[in-house]
C-alpha cells in the first residue's frame, strides 16, 4: 500500500534511485501516483520491475550508479523519453556495520562512493535539465546523519556530508530557481540491513532494539517517507529550501 497523493504531478519528470525496494520503490509509486513519470534506478532488474508493476508510469532503468558514466547515462534516459527532468531523488545508499578496529579503506571507499560521489555526480548530470525546469533535488539523509552511531561512524559520516551538500547545493542553486532538501528518515522497513551482510537474527534484534529507543515505539514505515519526498517534490512547495527534515519517530530526541 502506497500513501495517497496529495500533490498534483502531472506532466513532472522524476528520477528515483533506489528505486527496488523500500523507500525507494514507494517514492516512485508515490510520485506516479501523483501523475509524474519516474525513471526507477536500481542494479536489480527484476526489482525495478516489480516496482513498476501496475503503474504505467513508471519506466525502469538498470544501472550501477558507481559505474563510468552511469549517473549521466541515467539522466540521459529519463531527457530522451520524457524530454525534460523536474525532480532528482537521490535515495540508493549503502548501510554498513564497521566498528574502528574493523574499518578498511575499500570499506570507507564504498559507502561514500554510493553515498556521497554518485548522488554528487547524477546532481551535476542533471544541472542543466533542472536549471530549465527551476526543479528540485531531494536527498534521502538519515538521522544518523546527524546523530552519532557508534560501530557505524563511516556510514553516519557519509549522510552527514549528504547532509551538508544539500544546505550548500540549496545556496549555490538558489538563483537558478531550484530548491534542494533532504529528508533523514530513522529506522526504516527496507532490505538495508539484509544487503548490509547481517545475520536474520542480528537483523531481528537490531530491529527489536531500535524500535525500543523509539519515543512512537516502532520503526518507519516506506510510505511514510515517500509521502514527505512528494511533499518535497510539488512546484507548490515554493519557499522551503536547503532543510534536512528528520522523519524519525521521535528518535532524535531521545
Amino acid at each position: 500500500m502506497t500513501a495517497t497523493p496529495q500533490a498534483n504531478l502531472t506532466g513532472r519528470v522524476a528520477i528515483v534511485t533506489g528505486a527496488g525496494s523500500g523507500i525507494g520503490r514507494a517514492t516512485a509509486r508515490t510520485l506516479a501516483q501523483a501523475g509524474a513519470f519516474v525513471l526507477g534506478v536500481g542494479r536489480r532488474k527484476d526489482a525495478l520491475e516489480e516496482t513498476a508493476a501496475g503503474h504505467s508510469g513508471i519506466a525502469v532503468h538498470p544501472a550501477d550508479l558507481r559505474a563510468q558514466g552511469g549517473p549521466e547515462e541515467v539522466v540521459t534516459v529519463a531527457t530522451d523519453r520524457w524530454g525534460h527532468l523536474d525532480v532528482l531523488v537521490n535515495n540508493a545508499g549503502v548501510t554498513k556495520v564497521m566498528p574502528l578496529a574493523d574499518t578498511t579503506t575499500k570499506a570507507i571507499t564504498t559507502l561514500f562512493d554510493l553515498n556521497v560521489i554518485a548522488p554528487s555526480q547524477l546532481a551535476q548530470a542533471a544541472l542543466p535539465h533542472l536549471r530549465r525546469t527551476r526543479g528540485s533535488i531531494i536527498n534521502i539523509s538519515s538521522t544518523y546523519g546527524h546523530r552519532p552511531l557508534p560501530g557505524a561512524a563511516h556510514y553516519a559520516a557519509s549522510k552527514a556530508a549528504l547532509e551538508q551538500l544539500t544546505r550548500s547545493w540549496a545556496l549555490e542553486l538558489a538563483t537558478d530557481g531550484i530548491r534542494v532538501n533532504a529528508l533523514a528518515p530513522g529506522p526504516t522497513e527496507s532490505e538495508a540491513l539484509a544487503a548490509a551482510g547481517l545475520s536474520e537474527p542480528t537483523i531481528n534484534q537490531i530491529k527489536q532494539d531500535e524500535a525500543a529507543r523509539i519515543p512512537l515505539g516502532r520503526r518507519g514505515k516506506p510510505d511514510e517517507i515517500a509521502a514527505w519526498v512528494l511533499h518535497l517534490a510539488d512546484p507548490a512547495t515554493t519557499w522551503l529550501t536547503g532543510q534536512v527534515l528528520t522523519i524519525d519517530g521521535g528518535l532524535e530526541l531521545s
